[in-house]
């Protein structure tokens, strides 16, 4: 997950690791980066307003990168939903999630995208 807002981070990883997902935690594009590649994760939660990566211009390291191209990566925005569902399209994301996030339906979503990959 990268995320740079504490309060969302601190709520993805409780709902999710309730359902026993293991989180691995950036709070900046550079080290989401550099924690993928470490990592390989099933799938990446990117929020797309970061303070030093712009969402388009990390999506494309993250689909450039070749041990990261085919991990599914899913927007988590406060943008508008059409504007969020359409900037997700076009930077190469496969899907995107609406904040705030329902704390009751995220987890379902998150395991969707994962059994998609």
């Amino acid at each position: 997950m990268v995320e740079d807002n504490e309060q969302n981070a601190l709520l993805i990883r409780r709902i999710l690791e309730a359902k026993n997902h293991q989180i691995i935690h950036a709070n900046d594009g550079e080290s989401g980066l550099q924690a993928a590649i470490d990592e390989i994760p099933e799938l990446i939660l990117v929020d797309l307003g970061l303070p030093d990566i712009d969402g388009q211009t990390l999506v494309a390291f993250f689909k450039r990168t070749p041990e990261l191209a085919g991990i599914p990566i899913v927007a988590v925005t406060a943008w508008p939903e059409d504007t969020a569902r359409e900037m997700a399209q076009a930077y190469g994301c496969n899907g995107v999630i609406s904040k705030p996030i329902n704390a009751r339906t995220f987890a379902d979503q998150v395991a969707a995208f994962i059994a998609e990959a």
